[in-house]
């Protein structure tokens, strides 16, 4: 045991829902393994247990349990970092994992100084994802629910199968003016209640955005002045990104969203696949939205999106390479410490001029 010297002690802890599995390791050798209920204050005893004398380091992978135990361990003098799964090596004839294996991983590899710690955003901005992040879910919700009336509509033939029409309050509240079978009607009036309630709950935090842009002027302003950018879509890349303090280049950027496209080469040959899709999903989205909106705002923009349609064929590799600039930009902002407007846009959210009037 290390718990009389003086040596670097690094500890890989593969977190779950129950319990903790910990490998501890120290000049590339596990000096320590084992397995605990899934509680901060008994990974603590243990860390003081066999190794007070230590300087101790220490990583598990970002996912499910969020940042708690992240905040604990710095807060008692531990030097923890979060990192992303995909980030973790893995050996190509690996064909076994189980806990201990994934714990020892991330110790070795944390040792060798070849993880780099994912962005930790404050507790504020941490809770006002939370609200982004659920107001995706409720919309996602929200169009599941129309999915099923439309599909109910349908298998009683009561609108065709080429059926575009909006799902708006209007139409859902037409629905209860129907003159159907009273089983049928139970159905529908029970679905167009759902409807509602879910669209009743977004507007609500529509409204609490709102609230967060006020308190987040500086980075909302920035991001709000580049075009196809509106408050819902700032407001999650603020929440998600803040502002990009933690990617020191447009690379890095790019690579941690997951824009840039996969690369095989050997010898003189280089083959550029589909894009790597690392990080976060919601992000993708969101950007993706936005460029198409930017293309038609910004002549620039549209031109070069133009182009690359021609020399690829592809209106979606194009539109991906908008996306990829359109956030680059918003990062060369934050970096120069300036906005640069492009047009007066009528949607802009512009907090400080609200804010005296």
């Amino acid at each position: 045991m290390l718990k009389n010297n003086t040596n670097n002690v690094f500890i890989g802890i593969d977190v779950h829902k129950r319990t903790y599995s910990v490998t501890a390791v120290s000049e590339n050798f596990v000096i320590k393994r084992a397995s605990m209920p899934a509680d901060k204050e008994i990974l603590l005893a243990f860390i003081h247990k066999y190794f007070s004398n230590n300087s101790v380091f220490s990583v598990y992978e970002a996912g499910f349990s969020g940042f708690g135990l992240h905040r604990f361990l710095k807060d008692n003098g531990i030097q923890n970092i979060v990192v992303h799964a995909a980030s973790i090596e893995v050996a190509a004839n690996n064909k076994s994992k189980t806990d201990k294996r994934d714990s020892e991983k991330m110790a070795m590899q944390l040792s060798q100084g070849k993880l780099k710690c994912v962005n930790i955003p404050s507790p504020e901005r941490e809770y006002w994802r939370s609200i982004t992040r659920f107001r995706l879910q409720l919309v996602s919700d929200k169009t599941r629910v129309a999915c099923r009336i439309k599909s109910l509509l349908f298998y009683f033939d009561m609108i065709p199968y080429s059926h575009k029409g909006k799902t708006s309050r209007k139409w859902i509240m037409s629905l209860l003016k129907l003159e159907v079978n009273e089983d049928l009607f139970c159905c529908i009036e029970h679905f167009v209640k759902i409807w509602l309630g879910l669209d009743s709950i977004i507007k609500n935090i529509d409204k609490r955005l709102k609230e967060q842009a006020r308190k987040d002027v500086k980075i909302n302003n920035i991001y709000m002045s580049n075009d196809g950018f509106g408050l819902i879509s700032t407001r999650t890349l603020a929440n998600e990104l803040g502002d990009f303090s933690q990617f020191e280049s447009e690379k890095a950027l790019s690579n941690w969203i997951g824009l840039t496209p996969s690369e095989h080469s050997s010898g003189d040959h280089r083959w550029l696949g589909h894009i790597t899709r690392q990080g976060n999903p919601i992000i993708r989205g969101i950007l993706t939205e936005c460029a198409w909106r930017a293309i038609k705002i910004n002549s620039d923009l549209g031109i070069y999106f133009d182009r690359i349609v021609r020399n690829t064929g592809s209106r979606k590799k194009a539109i991906v390479a908008v996306a990829r600039k359109l956030i680059c930009q918003v990062r060369t902002e934050f970096v120069k410490g300036d906005t640069f407007i492009h047009h007066k846009r009528r949607n802009s959210y512009d907090l400080a001029t609200k804010n005296k009037e």
